[in-house]
C-alpha cells in the first residue's frame, strides 16, 4: 500500500509520519509526504526529536501537494485540519495533530510519540488488509 501524509507546510507532522511509517513498515508499504503550502525546511526541533529515536529527516525537502501525489497514494492521511483535496476512490484518514512549529522540544517529543502510535496502528491495519496481502 502507498500512503501519502499531508499537512500544510510539510515541515513537521507529515514529515514525522512519513519517516516513522517508513521505519515501521520496513519495506512492506511505501510512504510520501506533501504540503498544501510547503515551507523551506523541516522544523529543527522535529529533526532533533526524530534523531533521538534514530530516525533521520535531515534530508527532507518539503514538497507541494499536487494531483500526482494524491493519485500515487492508496491512502491519504491528513495530519492537520484542512490540507487535503478529496479524490474519488481514495481512502482518507484524518489525524488532527497539533502543529510542532513553535513548540519546545519536550512538546514535539509528545507529538512524535503520538504520531508513532498512530503510524503503528495504521501499519498493523494495512498489514492485515486483504489488499495488502
Amino acid at each position: 500500500m502507498k500512503v501519502l501524509f499531508v499537512c500544510v507546510g510539510n515541515q513537521g507532522r507529515s514529515v514525522m509520519a512519513e519517516r516513522l511509517f517508513l521505519r515501521a513498515a520496513s519495506g512492506r508499504h511505501d510512504a510520501r509526504s506533501a504540503g498544501s503550502n510547503p515551507g523551506d525546511a523541516v522544523h529543527p526541533q522535529v529533526i532533533e526529536a526524530l534523531a533521538e529515536i534514530s530516525v533521520d529527516a535531515s534530508d527532507h525537502i518539503p514538497r507541494r501537494l499536487d494531483d500526482d501525489a494524491v493519485q500515487w497514494a492508496d491512502v491519504v492521511v491528513s495530519t492537520c485540519d484542512d490540507a487535503c483535496p478529496v479524490v474519488a476512490g481514495k481512502r482518507y484518514v484524518s489525524w488532527h495533530l497539533p502543529d510542532p512549529k513553535h513548540e519546545p522540544l519536550e512538546r514535539v517529543r509528545e507529538i512524535r510519540d503520538e504520531v508513532g502510535r498512530r503510524v503503528d496502528e495504521l501499519v498493523a491495519e494495512l498489514d492485515s488488509s486483504p489488499v495488502a496481502a
